[in-house]
């Protein structure tokens, strides 16, 4: 049902892009002004404005190929088509759109329209940022699987993949959860768009990005050869909002089309360890000391989340310095001189604005404010996240096959390729009429 929902919002979008391509007659960009004195117009960092129609062509396209991951996934069965769909969004929204309308840092954009008075979000923003959830809820993490570029750009570098010790896998993935609340918390104070300034493949996209960018992408890449996906997995902050959406996804990508033989091949078939393994029953028993461990846990999340308020917000002098007017505040405050003579760019600004010190004081001491606010929800929320995945480890759960873990799941489809089920072709099945003729 949710499906057909899905492809049929496709359709529409698609009939909306027909409507407005009719309408669109205006030039998407205004000529560069002439300057007669030898002034050379900087290059810039950051993609030109693009016309609303474009907006909306770019929005029918992650439609498109979310839609066409799905029915990949689940009726042609084809890492294969998924691969190449990937290497179409990496041209697409890498290359060509240069990493922007993007999902990822649409997160920003919502936070600040949320608690900015004065900024409004576009349609297609806000759809950009809701509609991989909506997917992700319904049916996996397809936006993951081949429409984001960032994912795409990490999955073809994968060369030998290494399998991480499970316990560093668990306590890495907590760092998403910790960098979606730093970037709202930064997004709502309107203090920077941190997800943007250190997307690591950025420069790569642009062709040109300042220096520890390119080192930072170049190196996500090379560790990326053995740590698949090492940004998806430990840094992506709207991969965490995905991780919860998929967990209740209402169906998901399954290793086996039919039933589950147990033939153990697709055990190892997985780069980024999200293949949950069948649990002995013997061994999965919860103990008295299992449930006084959970019963601990469940009382210690309400303090972690006290203790993480806490300690965040009254961080919130050493948070709040990195906006520009509490910087130039404290600059001031700090150096008077500056004052009188300055050759800083920010000062001079400050100066020709004709603002006096008090009201940029009083401006600052308002942001600071916010923070210590922010600071409680952003600590409270990491220690919620702590208390959960303490939790999660006293949680037994019955499993007697191999499935995919849907909050792990990357919809990537490589494990599909492992099951023998509904192949006669297959080589498992090959080898075992073989060993049965010789047991003949």
């Amino acid at each position: 049902m949710i499906q057909r929902l899905l492809l049929k919002l496709s359709l529409m979008i698609c009939l909306l892009g027909g409507f407005v391509m009719d309408a669109y007659s205006q030039q998407q960009r205004f000529p560069k002004p002439e300057f007669q004195t030898g002034y050379q117009i900087p290059t810039t960092q950051q993609p030109a404005p693009r016309a609303p129609f474009l907006e909306y062509v770019d929005l029918f396209v992650l439609i498109a190929v979310m839609s066409l991951t799905m029915w990949l996934i689940f009726r042609k069965r084809s890492r294969k088509g998924i691969l190449w769909l990937s290497v179409f969004s990496l041209v697409y929204f890498g290359f060509y759109r240069n990493g922007c309308i993007c999902s990822i840092g649409a997160i920003q954009n919502v936070s600040l329209a949320l608690f900015g008075n004065d900024y409004s979000i576009s349609y297609t923003v806000l759809a950009f940022f809701i509609l991989p959830l909506l997917f992700a809820l319904s049916v996996g993490r397809v936006f993951c699987a081949s429409a984001c570029p960032l994912g795409a750009i990490q999955d073809l570098v994968i060369v030998k993949p290494v399998k991480m010790a499970p316990w560093l896998q668990k306590t890495l993935s907590l760092f998403p959860f910790v960098y979606l609340g730093l970037a709202v918390l930064y997004a709502a104070t309107g203090t920077d768009f941190i997800i943007c300034r250190y997307d690591p493949f950025v420069g790569i996209f642009r062709m040109g990005a300042e220096f520890h960018l390119i080192l930072l992408g170049i190196c996500f890449l090379l560790i990326g050869m053995f740590i698949a996906r090492p940004y998806c997995r430990f840094v992506c902050p709207y991969g965490a909002l995905l991780k919860i959406t998929s967990f209740f996804s209402r169906k998901h990508l399954s290793i086996t089309p039919e039933e589950c033989i147990n033939c153990k091949l697709c055990k190892e078939s997985c780069p980024f360890g999200a293949i949950d393994y069948p649990v002995n029953e013997k061994e999965n028993k919860a103990t008295s000391t299992d449930f006084r461990k959970f019963i601990v846990y469940v009382m210690l999340i309400p303090v972690l989340m006290f203790v993480g308020g806490l300690a965040v917000s009254s961080s919130y002098k050493l948070l709040s310095n990195a906006h520009p007017d509490v910087h130039l505040a404290n600059l001031l405050i700090s150096k008077p001189e500056l004052m009188q003579n300055s050759t800083d760019i920010d000062v001079e600004t400050f100066l020709s604005s004709g603002k006096s010190l008090k009201t940029l004081v009083t401006e600052a001491t308002v942001i600071q404010a916010k923070f210590k606010v922010g600071g409680w929800y952003l600590g409270a929320f990491i220690g919620l996240v702590i208390g959960i995945s303490l939790l999660n480890q006293v949680i037994f759960r019955k499993r007697s096959i191999y499935k995919a873990n849907k909050g792990d799941c990357f919809s990537c489809g490589r494990c599909m390729d492992y099951c023998p089920v509904g192949k006669p072709e297959h080589p498992y099945y090959k080898t075992k009429i073989a060993d049965e003729d010789i047991g003949k």
